[in-house]
């Protein structure tokens, strides 16, 4: 099974242009984690301060290695106050 993670960042007006740079920075470097199955962001066209997240792990210990990895605190740490808000939701895959 993988672990899921949906996130939802919602920028401000202010601080859109620095999420979608910090997002476009954050995937490539979160796509060589060993443990990263999946990572997607993307952008809602009608909400254009909507930015959703889709990641998949391993397990949610390599979700938790993506949380501490250099990159993450270097560039989403720094980001996350921008946000206007930041919602996770966590499931398993189903391998049948």
């Amino acid at each position: 099974m993988g672990y899921v993670v949906r996130a939802t960042w919602t920028a401000t007006e202010a601080s859109v242009d620095a999420v979608r740079d910090a997002l476009a920075r954050l995937g490539p470097l979160s796509r060589q984690e060993p443990g990263c199955r999946l990572w997607l962001a993307h952008q809602e066209p009608d909400r254009p301060l909507v930015f959703e997240l889709f990641e998949v792990y391993d397990d949610e210990a390599a979700y938790r290695a993506h949380g501490e990895s250099e990159h993450f605190r270097r560039i989403a740490v720094p980001t996350l106050p921008l946000l206007a808000s930041r919602e996770r939701a966590f499931s398993e895959t189903l391998d049948l």
